[in-house]
């Protein structure tokens, strides 16, 4: 697997995405279940959000985020940066091995 830090940066503010939260959190679901997302949430000011994520390839992560209900409506961009992890916590090692 390969991992990512995905960037969200909202298109408009946090206030006028409110309706679809709900639908962007639902398809967060589908990354956990799926085993590619780690943990994510909003920025601090909530300009965006971060994703922690891994998959197959960057195809494959680009390919599942397109489905985003955010990025859909054109209210999110993406930002996406592979990384190779090469030291973690040991509660991380079936993740990152």
């Amino acid at each position: 697997m390969r991992h990512f830090i995905v960037e969200l940066t909202y298109t408009v503010s946090f206030e006028q995405l409110q309706s679809s939260l709900p639908d962007h959190r639902t398809f967060l679901n589908d990354g956990y279940k799926l085993g590619w997302a780690l943990y994510s949430g909003p920025q601090e000011p909530k300009r965006g959000g971060i994703i922690v994520a891994r998959a197959p390839d960057i195809a494959d992560i680009r390919t599942y985020l397109a489905e985003d209900p955010l990025q859909k409506k054109g209210l999110a961009v993406y930002r996406i940066i592979e990384f190779t992890p090469v030291r973690w916590q040991p509660a991380l090692d079936e993740w990152c091995r």
